[in-house]
């Protein structure tokens, strides 16, 4: 049973603590609450609505230890990534921008008097934009309505007025449509700053048009779908992402959004972020602003969860109908919107109602949502194209049916489209039988009417956390391991093997300050000069190549094999020269040399990476004969060999712990 204490403490403290405190200070207040349950806590927590684990037996804690330790190898493979992300992070760098009292003026215009947290958001950004030299990656989390956009615009004119470009990625069309508008408006007092939409909508010569107009830099702030992210799109001087529900992304989006975060300042907004983002943002690898208060005039949202019925759903619509509003009418298929609209014509024989996903032709669907927007249809059935970002405040009721379909997140993003105005709003979500649902089913419906205040967004991302697991970083795959523990101790152990990853981290070296003091220069024959169309082109691309990274290197052989056929001895040792000193740079090896016997390699590796590596080596030959003192690895050979037999010793070697990299992964 969970411990009574921290039932009362609710999971709004959770987000609150953890973004403001250190992980360390965070855990240990937890403690203090009531140390002696936190075993307990961990196991009840993150799956509340169903029957806890089994806790494990004092005498036998076998079942524990295992739950324990398999948490723990999760945590260890996720380490060497994170550090990778934060070291990459903290690497690049980016002049800050000006600091311009133009955009004092331009927030004077914003027609609302911003909430608390709010004006701790444009500070944030501020921040991030006028104050730090490496790129901005931050997430706003807030509930539809709170005003996460202004935020973006206000960090887009700080950008746009320093001459580079704005990107605001969306994950619908109807959504960009929108913020186009949105952004059109806010921005129609500064003529020279270019506003344009690439979309489906447009012909293939207006594509055309402004593709070449964001690649000349004629386009300031460009808005659009994932089309934005294709390689067909060349922006001039991009200097700001922004992500409007990164959720909605598919992964290769994603991945392709994580590429802009080395070179450009990214800006996320989400009411609900997917557990991979809230895990980023609750650790510390991702900054974190969370809206939470409401504005003055909103009301919440009443929310009914029941099974389908005919009569309930007329009812529902009747009455807001006979008050002068409008319906949102939600499925998760297309395939049933037609036998709907058919009931709803039969009933109410004298209301407009349309249907809208995303297969209509773009100018039906446009057409469809400007008559909605305009109040002339006054039912809308349609899938969750309408997600994210729609604001139509005559709008106050939406029923969703099927629900045990729809994802924890897309369900409050659904309940959002309703309650923009003062008028009270209400949400009818039906599910088919209680018997048919899954465990995580219930448990998404009973957390979506739990969270039924304004501003519970983030709070339902955590708890989607608790259920779903956190996920891998990088990829899609989602891993349950976080309920093994509960989340406290799992975050514990991850400070834990976060504090001790630098004596296990290998850091590289620039590849020309590695030196290989070998006296060997080899002379290619004049024959494969004269085969070669410009040798000293030849010479000076592949020391480029082997200047960049070790694929580049190798990219550069296949090429040259490719084209001139098998190299000559020569040309051979040449090669093994510049894969020696990239291999070295690699492994953080600055110097090699002999000294009769004694091979030396000058190494910033730490005794224990220097330990595990030597372990993994495959091959007996090396492996004992290398020794660790100081910052040096040394091997004493047999005797004293000559200058390429030498070169072929210490490239052999190095392959040999090239190929032991993957042990500090797996550490």
């Amino acid at each position: 049973m969970m411990c009574p204490r921290i039932r009362r403490r609710g999971r709004s403290s959770t987000c609150l603590l953890s973004t403001q405190m250190g992980w360390r200070s965070f855990l240990l207040s937890r403690r203090v609450a009531c140390s002696t349950d936190t075993i307990c806590y961990c196991f009840c927590r993150p799956n509340e609505t169903k029957k806890p684990r089994a806790l494990s037996k004092l005498n036998d804690p076998s079942t524990w230890e295992r739950r324990r330790i398999k948490g723990k190898i999760a945590v260890q493979k996720m380490v060497v990534d994170l550090m990778e992300l934060y070291l990459h992070r903290l690497k690049q760098k980016r002049p800050p921008y000006p600091e311009n009292p133009a955009v004092a003026e331009f927030a004077a215009q914003f027609p609302y008097e911003p909430t608390p947290d709010q004006k701790q958001a444009f500070i944030d950004v501020e921040k991030d934009l006028t104050e730090r030299e490496t790129p901005m990656d931050r997430l706003i989390c807030g509930d539809v309505g709170f005003g996460k956009t202004e935020v973006a615009l206000r960090a887009i004119y700080c950008v746009v007025s320093a001459g580079k470009q704005a990107m605001v990625l969306a994950p619908t069309i109807v959504l960009a449509k929108q913020h186009f508008d949105v952004i059109s408006e806010r921005f129609s007092g500064y003529p020279h700053i270019k506003v344009g939409l690439l979309s489906r909508f447009q012909t293939k010569s207006q594509k055309e048009e402004y593709l070449s107009m964001i690649k000349k830099g004629r386009l300031d702030i460009i808005v659009g779908t994932h089309a934005l992210l294709g390689n067909r799109v060349v922006y001039s001087n991009l200097g700001l992402l922004v992500v409007d529900e990164e959720q909605r992304f598919g992964v290769k989006q994603k991945e392709k959004i994580a590429s802009f975060k080395t070179s450009v300042d990214v800006l996320t907004l989400s009411a609900t972020p997917i557990p991979r983002t809230l895990y980023l943002a609750l650790t510390g690898f991702r900054d974190a602003s969370l809206i939470s208060t409401p504005p003055p005039e909103r009301v919440p949202i009443k929310t009914h969860l029941s099974a389908y019925s005919k009569e309930k759903v007329l009812q529902a619509i009747k009455f807001e109908l006979d008050r002068g509003g409008q319906v949102f009418y939600v499925l998760p298929r297309i395939k049933g919107l037609e036998e709907v609209k058919e009931f709803l014509e039969q009933s109410f024989p004298n209301i407009a109602i349309a249907i809208a996903h995303g297969k209509q032709y773009s100018k039906q669907l446009e057409e469809t949502m400007e008559n909605f927007a305009l109040g002339e249809i006054k039912i809308l059935i349609c899938t969750n194209i309408v997600e994210s970002g729609l604001d139509i405040q005559n709008a106050n009721t939406i029923i969703i049916q099927d629900v045990h379909q729809f994802g924890l997140a897309q369900l409050y993003q659904l309940r959002g489209r309703v309650g923009r105005a003062d008028k009270e709003a209400f949400a009818y979500l039906f599910y088919p039988d209680k018997s048919l649902l899954s465990d995580q089913a219930l448990e998404r419906l009973a957390a979506v009417e739990e969270y039924g205040e304004l501003g519970q967004g983030f709070h339902l991302a955590e708890r989607d956390m608790g259920i779903r697991g956190f996920g891998n970083i990088f990829g899609e795959q989602q891993t349950g391991d976080i309920g093994n523990v509960g989340i406290d101790l799992f975050f514990e152990m991850l400070f834990e093997s976060l504090s001790e990853v630098e004596e296990h981290r290998l850091a590289s070296i620039p590849y020309k300050k590695v030196q290989l003091d070998i006296d060997i220069t080899p002379h290619l024959s004049s024959e494969y000069i004269n085969y070669l169309e410009n040798p000293l082109k030849i010479i000076n691309e592949a020391e480029k190549a082997a200047e960049k990274d070790m694929w580049s290197l190798m990219q550069f052989t296949d090429n040259l094999r490719r084209q001139y056929g098998k190299e000559p001895r020569s040309m051979e040792v040449l090669l093994k020269k510049l894969y020696t000193r990239r291999m070295a740079a690699d492994l953080g090896i600055s110097n090699m040399y002999a000294s009769g016997k004694v091979v030396v390699m000058t190494t910033n590796m730490s005794k224990k990476v220097f330990k595990l590596m030597k372990e993994s080596m495959a091959s007996d030959i090396h492996r004992n004969c290398l020794t660790f003192s100081g910052s040096e690895i040394k091997a004493e050979l047999l005797l004293e060999l000559p200058r390429e037999q030498l070169l072929n010793w210490i490239f052999q070697c190095l392959v040999e712990l090239y190929a032991a990299l993957p042990a500090l992964v797996k550490y």
